[in-house]
């Protein structure tokens, strides 16, 4: 039997296929009783994103047959989080705490002996609070308060923020990342007089970065409409999402079947974390004219999508 931990990618095309096959699926967040059932003649996937430590324990002591897709990425993340805390050093993960990768990383943040600190951090307000605790000017209840979950076991913001090095989910932001980056150096410079408490090392994904840094250059035409084609659990597809409606009306759709016609497409709202039907104005508007369309997909979205819909949108406009 092939068993997966978790979704080996964000995309419920995929997804399907592979529970075509026969690839039974096995929960990522808690090694709970379906791990019961494995025997050391069965294949278990680790996805993309990881798994954490205890799951690649319980699996090796069962003995079954691995298969490891881990990306490179998210190896080199955990190799520095590991040397953060071989050397004494918090680490600072720019994630989602509840996030696959963010988890397994948090895991190896804890080092070989289990004594390593971290601190997930997800947005620049959770970064403004970090700085100003640094600074002297937080509180600690309220500090332990806000990022409940999002800590190592026995963190003491007043002892564990001395020593702190960046890291992050490799899916997040560019920019943000870099933001975030910048005003943790600063405050730890502005305390310490230097940065000599203060490591950073550049680890967002090489698909993710170059699918920013692609987009902000889509971007720089003059577009009537963007479509961003992956999965809606997707961080990095997301990050796109925000990238684009900052500059375009944009439409967040899994495959082109959520283009319904020239007028609506059922498209995932961010926000909400809903999918809704929304219409199509700048389309609309311009049915008598050309039509600049951006379309871009998340780093793990398959080709065969982005080319149905970029078909669908020539058949709709004729």
């Amino acid at each position: 039997r092939i068993f997966l931990i978790g979704d080996i990618i964000h995309n419920p095309e995929v997804n399907r296929q592979l529970e075509e096959m026969g690839i039974q699926k096995l929960p990522w967040k808690q090694l709970d009783s379906s791990y019961d059932r494995i025997n050391p003649d069965d294949v278990v996937i680790i996805p993309a994103f990881g798994v954490p430590t205890s799951f690649m324990e319980a699996l090796e002591e069962k003995g079954v047959q691995i298969v490891d897709t881990t990306c490179g990425d998210v190896m080199k993340v955990w190799k520095r989080v590991k040397n953060y805390a071989a050397m004494g050093i918090t680490s600072i993960i720019h994630g989602k705490a509840t996030h696959e990768e963010t988890s397994a990383t948090a895991s190896r943040a804890l080092g070989e002996r289990g004594r390593g600190k971290y601190l997930v951090v997800y947005d620049l307000e959770d970064a403004r609070i970090l700085c100003d605790y640094i600074l002297g000017r937080g509180d600690r209840e309220a500090f332990l308060k806000r990022f409940e979950g999002c800590y190592s076991p026995g963190f003491d913001p007043d002892r564990d923020l001395e020593e702190v090095g960046i890291a992050n989910q490799t899916t997040m932001l560019k920019t943000e990342t870099q933001t975030l980056q910048k005003m943790v150096k600063d405050a730890v410079v502005q305390r310490d007089g230097d940065d000599d408490n203060f490591y950073v090392f550049d680890t967002i994904c090489g698909a993710t970065q170059d699918r920013q840094d692609a987009l902000y250059e889509l971007l720089k035409n003059s577009l009537d409409v963007m479509f961003v084609v992956g999965g809606y659990n997707s961080s990095n597809t997301t990050h796109l999402v925000d990238i684009a409606r900052e500059h375009v009306p944009t439409y967040f759709i899994e495959s082109a079947e959520c283009i319904k016609s020239i007028q609506y497409v059922d498209a995932f709202d961010t926000k909400t974390r809903e999918v809704r039907r929304m219409t199509t104005e700048p389309v609309v508007q311009n049915l008598g004219k050309s039509l600049k369309v951006g379309i871009t997909a998340g780093a793990s979205c398959p080709a065969n999508l982005i080319e149905a819909t970029i078909l669908r949108i020539a058949d709709l406009r004729k």
